[in-house]
């Protein structure tokens, strides 16, 4: 998934699918949620600003993505100081009728910093409160539902965020929240135009309103996973 129009953020499309004889481990090698900040390019060109032009120019359009060239380890990904991977960038889904936008196929893609990180754990113990991570850069803020076990839910939101404007550093990797007043379930999600109080690690509460909902994904994160549309995707303008 490749969100942002300022600056180019990447959220790793992720599945639980099964567990391993033991039970202590999920198989699939989607088995992580990775937000990064990232560049295209082409040779010593940066063309990152082909892809804004072209979410400028589709505004309709809510979903881009990108698909890499060849096959790698993803936490291999996270350990270099600079990672890149050649890929094609997708106006919609990759796996859903989406287009290559033009110019943009075999560009590379260089991983600026690692925004959030993290491995599914099954004996993780998922939040009673809605529980998301704050990313993004200056005034242009995102929600990533924090994914803990399944059944669970992906979401990409654009928010406002009262209270004052973050810094460069305070982003640098992303904030954790969590809404008391609402349940870690998908209809209970932000949802377009809401607006609630989030509580910050530090204590502080914020307002928070939800702005454009970029994606939402349920089916994917069931185990096992589902590739047809849920009630709740269908609802959501999602389900195609």
């Amino acid at each position: 998934m490749l969100v942002g129009s300022e600056a180019a953020f990447l959220s790793h499309l992720p599945m639980f699918d099964h567990l391993n004889e033991s039970g202590d481990a999920y198989v699939t090698p989607h088995r992580y949620q990775a937000i990064l900040q990232a560049s295209l390019t082409r040779g010593s060109k940066d063309v990152t600003n082909l892809y804004f032009a072209d979410r400028q120019s589709h505004p309709a359009t809510k979903m881009f993505t990108v698909s890499p060239a060849r096959t790698f380890v993803l936490p291999d990904l996270m350990s270099q100081p600079v990672s890149t991977f050649n890929a094609t960038v997708f106006r919609g889904h990759l796996e859903r009728g989406g287009r290559p936008i033009p110019n943009m196929s075999g560009v590379t893609v260089k991983v600026a910093r690692v925004v959030h990180f993290h491995k599914f754990e099954p004996a993780a113990v998922p939040p009673n409160a809605l529980e998301y991570l704050v990313f993004g850069r200056g005034k242009e803020l995102y929600l990533a539902h924090s994914i803990s076990k399944p059944p669970d839910f992906d979401q990409i939101v654009s928010v406002e965020v009262s209270g004052g404007d973050f810094s460069d550093a305070d982003l640098g990797t992303a904030i954790r929240i969590h809404v008391p007043d609402r349940k870690n379930t998908s209809a209970d999600r932000l949802h377009e135009g809401d607006q609630v109080t989030a509580e910050f690690a530090d204590g502080t509460k914020r307002s928070i309103r939800g702005l454009r909902e970029f994606y939402f994904e349920e089916g994917e994160l069931l185990m096992p996973a589902t590739f047809d549309p849920t009630p709740e995707e269908v609802k959501a303008g999602f389900g195609n």
